[in-house]
């Protein structure tokens, strides 16, 4: 088994709340220089910069998962990560369809810029991202399993766009296999409220809209290889206790 330092919600300027700067030659660059191992850029409901982000990311020698951060219908933030680009821009084109035509407002949201391999703007996303869609939170799992993917609920304490803030609850019938928490401070007291988290992989996310946001090397996840479909999964295997335990608090 590989422990690897990770990142894996990470906004580029696709997303009109992430600043311009976060162009994929500048997230990648920034991986490197602080040390992460794996990461994922998932922008508000598409995959659009992640063909140049996984390329830039490769030639330094750093894994990047193709991805998206996901808002169903309940306004829930789900992060949803795939093991081929192949399979994350199908996804891409399958929540395309879901999202309201509702025009972006540069002046008011910021801007939506589709970056190219070359670190150059190649275009912008017409409708507004950070909408939700007509997907629901329920059976998102098996819809995202559908693409070889993986989901877990986006930053689970934090009090708004979160499955817990949104719903009340973890329902009973939940699949997925990881959450994320952003204060990891706030832990306990979420696993005593959600027993459901006790058989989690609890992972902690930068979810960066800015450069110097992106994690240093501190949370690791143990795969067993430095690939795509290693870490993939690695995230949909429900890890023991003792394990879970150990990469929470590192």
């Amino acid at each position: 088994m590989m422990n690897l330092y990770y990142d894996l919600h990470i906004h580029s300027c696709l997303s009109p709340c992430g600043d311009d700067d976060m162009t994929p030659a500048n997230i990648a660059g920034m991986a490197m220089l602080k040390g992460l191992d794996v990461i994922a850029v998932t922008d508000h409901n598409s995959c659009q910069n992640c063909p140049a982000v996984c390329k830039l990311a490769a030639e330094y020698g750093i894994l990047a998962l193709p991805g998206m951060e996901l808002t169903t219908m309940e306004e829930v933030h789900a992060v949803c990560l795939f093991p081929a680009l192949s399979d994350a821009l199908a996804f891409d084109r399958y929540v395309s369809d879901r999202l309201p035509p509702v025009p972006n407002r540069e002046d008011i949201f910021g801007k939506q810029q589709i970056y190219s391999e070359q670190d150059e703007i190649t275009g912008t996303l017409p409708y507004l991202l950070i909408n939700a869609t007509s997907i629901s939170f329920e059976g998102l799992w098996e819809l995202v399993d559908r693409y070889h993917g993986v989901m877990f609920p986006a930053h689970i304490d934090k009090t708004a766009f979160s499955l817990i803030s949104n719903l009340g609850f973890i329902p009973e019938d939940s699949r997925f296999t990881c959450a994320e928490v952003k204060d990891m401070k706030k832990l306990h007291d979420l696993q005593k409220s959600n027993p459901y988290l006790d058989q989690c992989r609890i992972l902690s996310n930068s979810d960066a809209h800015q450069l110097e946001l992106i994690h240093e090397p501190y949370y690791t996840l143990s795969a067993e290889a430095k690939t795509a479909e290693a870490v993939i999964a690695a995230l949909k295997t429900k890890p023991d206790f003792l394990q879970n335990h150990v990469e929470s608090m590192l």
